[in-house]
């Protein structure tokens, strides 16, 4: 938010008009409280845009706007209206950008073609952080928590009404307020009474988007001002708001929700000095679906502060990277393929950059020998298929050991097939860099091609020669090809050995 501030008024000072984008109404009055607080000693003119303002006062804003006569505009999804025009528009600020959809986004770009984004978010939606990765937009991380911010402690228990009624209360015994989210309305009210009777001294509130805007500003407000210990909301809370007194989240029906969203709830508290605790509660004795459990897996894994970035990407690993030339903002690109969809963009955008590419002939290997990670070295399915993705997408010999290294690190020693396996892919890097078109190697004959357009100089030839410890026969007929017999006891060693063989000529 502060880095948001700083920038709206740079905006400012170069006299521009700032939009502020928010998901929620509480959010948008929370901002607009906060940039009148940093700006008191400006001449910046502020005004909001929500359902908390009368529809006279709407009016007269967007007059004042296209006047020019307001100088930042925070505001939901009501900014966007066709009735809402700014006389000089010169920078957008999306808060919670995993909240809006890709038609929202395009809408305000289409306002001024020249505007300056920044979008703020903890956990970005896969196309927006697979957009960053490959450089179609630029991404600054801030890792640094504020000072004496403290972890916050994460568990996943099964509905429990004790566990619930000793969350609470030690919460409450330490001075400190509680979050109780259950994402329906139809049926929060029967919680509410629920919880009541488990702890009829704790002073509950029930808050979600269907009650009037009048009820839920006062009910926000007497929740901030301790008039309530425990507020039982839906996922309007998600956004934002900055609440220090709360120190203990609890999720009902973790499972149901997304990644980036239960990261969002628990980031709700923790906001003070104090220890905050995040309890995710899933229904006793239900089986989870697979995604659920990794959601819930990772979302226990990555408890330090500042690990949204790690959460988002575990997201896109999970859901896909969403569509770059479309709407969609995950699932994978079924058409050509996930790999080659981000090389080609990659090297689109590479291009566009005006930057050098180098074409990389990919090597046909035509290897007999057997390779590959073995059941019960990894038995689990998902994690088999990262590191042979990351394996595929190797460029170089000192990252295929430093996956080798990780691979003993976690799992201990390599069996037989995966050592082949990791040989395969060193002869595969090393045919590369030697720009061979195919590689044979079957039983003890080992034979080298390299492509047809590729001139090789009778100094090169002479080079290679004496670089080799094995006798090298040279067929220069049609294109060049060069062929060994390596003598070998069994398969792993004449992998061995037509490794050598490369690394000698490399």
């Amino acid at each position: 938010t502060e880095v948001a501030i700083r920038a709206a008024y740079k905006a400012v000072c170069d006299g521009k008009q700032v939009a502020v984008l928010v998901p929620t109404t509480i959010l948008a009055q929370q901002h607009y409280q906060t940039f009148c607080e940093r700006m008191s000693q400006t001449a910046a003119r502020i005004e909001v845009m929500s359902r908390f303002r009368t529809p006279k006062e709407l009016k007269s804003i967007t007059q004042r706007l296209k006047d020019g006569k307001v100088d930042i505009l925070i505001g939901t999804h009501r900014i966007l209206s066709k009735d809402v025009t700014f006389s000089n528009l010169g920078m957008l600020v999306v808060d919670e950008e995993q909240r809006f959809g890709v038609k929202h986004k395009e809408k305000l770009k289409q306002i001024k073609r020249l505007v300056d984004v920044i979008t703020l978010t903890a956990t970005p939606v896969p196309r927006t952080l697979h957009m960053s990765l490959m450089g179609s937009r630029d991404m600054s991380i801030i890792n640094t928590p504020p000072q004496d911010r403290l972890p916050i402690h994460t568990e996943i228990i099964a509905f429990n009404e004790e566990r619930i009624a000793d969350a609470i209360q030690r919460e409450i015994a330490r001075g400190g307020q509680v979050y109780f989210v259950h994402n329906r309305v139809q049926s929060i009210h029967s919680l509410a009474e629920f919880l009541q009777n488990l702890l009829p001294s704790v002073r509950f509130a029930v808050a979600h988007g269907q009650m009037g805007s009048r009820t839920l500003e006062k009910i926000m407000f007497d929740f901030l001002e301790r008039k309530y210990d425990c507020l039982i909301t839906t996922m309007i809370i998600e956004s934002g708001i900055d609440i220090p007194s709360v120190n203990t989240v609890l999720v009902n029906r973790a499972d149901r929700l997304g990644l980036g969203q239960l990261y969002q709830i628990r980031g709700r508290v923790g906001r003070s000095k104090e220890r905050a605790y995040a309890y995710l509660l899933v229904p006793k004795g239900k089986q989870l679906t697979r995604k659920s459990r990794l959601r819930l897996r990772a979302i226990e894994e990555f408890a330090d502060l500042g690990s949204g970035f790690n959460i988002a990407m575990r997201d896109m690993e999970i859901r896909g990277a969403g569509n770059l030339l479309g709407s969609q903002q995950h699932g994978f690109i079924h058409a050509v393929g996930f790999d080659l969809y981000c090389r080609l963009l990659d090297e689109a955008v590479r291009e566009l950059k005006g930057e050098e590419l180098e074409s990389l002939v990919e090597p046909d290997i035509q290897i007999a020998a057997t390779g590959y990670i073995p059941e019960d070295y990894i038995p689990d399915a998902d994690l088999k298929m990262n590191f042979y993705q990351r394996l595929a997408d190797t460029r170089r010999i000192v990252d295929l050991l430093a996956i080798q290294e990780e691979l003993q690190d976690r799992f201990g020693r390599l069996p037989w097939q995966a050592r082949a396996l990791m040989n395969i892919m060193e002869i595969r890097i090393l045919s590369r860099q030697l720009r061979l078109a195919s590689v044979q190697l079957e039983r003890s004959r080992f034979r080298m091609i390299f492509p047809e357009e590729l001139q090789i100089t009778p100094a090169e030839i002479k080079c290679m020669v004496e670089k080799s410890s094995v006798d090298l026969e040279f067929d220069v007929a049609k294109g060049m090809s060069i062929e060994t017999f390596l003598r070998a006891d069994d398969e792993q060693e004449r992998l061995e050995k037509a490794k050598t063989v490369l690394q000698e000529l490399v």
